[in-house]
C-alpha cells in the first residue's frame, strides 16, 4: 500500500514522503495512529493543502521532547525479579514495567515511548531506547537484579551470575582431592590427624 507520513517514521522516511509499505503495517499500524495518510489523489492535495501546519505541529512537538529529553536522558532504574540459579527470570520485563520504573523517578513517558526490541528475560544491565519523538531518542539504563544488593554490584560492572557461578566452582575444588580414591582420607590429612592422636596420648 502507498501512504503519505504525516510524520517521521524510523527506516521509511519524513514527512510528506509517500512510501509503499505491507498492507498490514499501514492498517493496523500506521492508519490508526494518525501516522500516515492513504495516498489517494483526495488525500494528496488535502495534505499539501495542511502542510504547513503539519511540519509548524511537528517542530513543536520536536521541540518539547528535546526539551523533555533532559529529564529522561541517563536515567537507571533498577527492577527487582526474582531468577532462576542461571540468571533467567521468571516472567521478563516489559514496557510497561520500564515505564512504572521511569515515570516513579519522575522521568514522564508513556509505555508507548519504550523501544524494546525483545522482552527482558535475564538478570542484568540493560541499554534501553525512549523515543520522545520520532526524531527525539534517549537511552536509559534498566539494571534487572534480585536484591537491591546485587543491583549496586551489577551498577559496578560485577556479572553477578559469573561471579556465583566462580564462588560455587571455588568452593568444589577446595573440598576435592583429585589424588585420593573414592572414600579415602587423604594423605596429609592423615597425617595431621595420626599425629594429634599421638599429642593427646602422650
Amino acid at each position: 500500500m502507498d501512504i503519505i507520513l504525516l510524520e517521521r517514521v524510523e527506516k521509511l522516511g519524513n514527512i510528506g514522503d509517500v512510501v509503499s509499505v505491507k498492507d498490514g503495517f499501514a492498517r493496523n499500524y500506521l492508519l490508526p495512529n494518525k501516522k500516515a495518510l492513504r495516498a489517494n489523489e483526495a488525500n494528496k492535495k488535502v495534505f499539501e493543502a495542511n502542510r504547513a501546519k503539519i511540519e509548524a505541529d511537528n517542530a513543536e512537538k520536536r521541540s518539547a521532547a528535546e526539551s523533555h529529553s533532559s529529564n529522561v536522558e541517563g536515567k537507571q532504574v533498577v527492577l527487582i525479579r526474582a531468577s532462576s540459579n542461571s540468571g533467567q527470570l521468571y516472567g521478563s520485563v516489559t514496557v510497561r514495567d520500564i515505564a512504572e520504573a521511569l515515570n516513579a523517578d519522575g522521568a514522564d513517558v508513556t509505555k508507548q515511548m519504550i523501544v524494546l526490541e525483545h522482552p527482558i528475560k535475564t538478570l542484568g544491565v540493560f541499554e534501553v531506547r525512549v523515543s520522545l519523538h520520532p526524531e527525539v531518542a534517549v537511552t536509559v539504563t534498566v539494571n534487572v537484579a534480585r536484591s537491591p544488593d546485587e543491583a549496586e554490584l551489577q551498577a559496578q560492572g560485577v556479572d553477578v551470575m559469573e561471579a556465583m557461578f566462580e564462588q560455587d566452582t571455588t568452593g568444589f575444588t577446595e573440598a576435592y582431592d583429585p589424588n585420593a580414591e573414592p572414600g579415602e582420607i587423604a594423605t596429609e590429612e592423615a597425617d595431621e590427624t595420626g599425629a594429634e592422636d599421638s599429642e593427646e596420648q602422650a
